[in-house]
């Protein structure tokens, strides 16, 4: 698999080995797991960051294993899903800084550029969150817009 906007490849990596069950030291139910990312997803964290807390906070090492269900799904069923994907919105906020960025310096032609590659991947992710009905037919990206969902 290559990388979207360069001729090389990606890095090869491990990846963490999921289990198919519970390991016998995890003492949390699946109900509290789902307490805790609900009121950690209702606070404002992406669920990324509710898996990183439930595992570093919590001792739950998957809540995957532990519920049976992906943390996505769990807020989906909680009705507390973002209305934007996570993914899109770690763009939009990169893509901010990039603009602040250039109103400073506006002959950093590298970033420049590479404002403009982000974008590109802004719609194209977008275009697939459309499709999939993740994101409403007539959202579109803006400069402005970026800045306002961001803050």
């Amino acid at each position: 698999m290559s990388r979207i906007h360069s001729g090389r490849k990606g890095r090869a990596g491990s990846h963490r080995p999921y289990p198919l069950t519970k390991p016998e030291w995890v003492t949390t139910t699946s109900e509290e797991v789902v307490e805790q990312a609900v009121g950690l997803a209702k606070a404002g964290q992406s669920a990324a960051h509710i898996g990183l807390v439930l595992r570093d906070q919590h001792g739950v090492p998957s809540a995957r294993v532990v519920t049976g269900k992906r943390l996505g799904a769990i807020l989906k069923e909680q009705g507390v899903q973002p209305e934007i994907p996570d993914d899109l919105q770690a763009l939009l906020k990169r893509v901010v800084h990039l603009q602040r960025h250039l109103t400073t310096h506006p002959k950093d032609l590298s970033n420049r550029r590479g404002l403009a590659l982000m974008e590109s991947r802004i719609r194209r992710l977008a275009r697939y969150y459309r499709q999939r009905r993740r994101l409403p037919e007539t959202w579109r990206y803006s400069a402005a817009g970026a800045a306002l969902q961001v803050e």
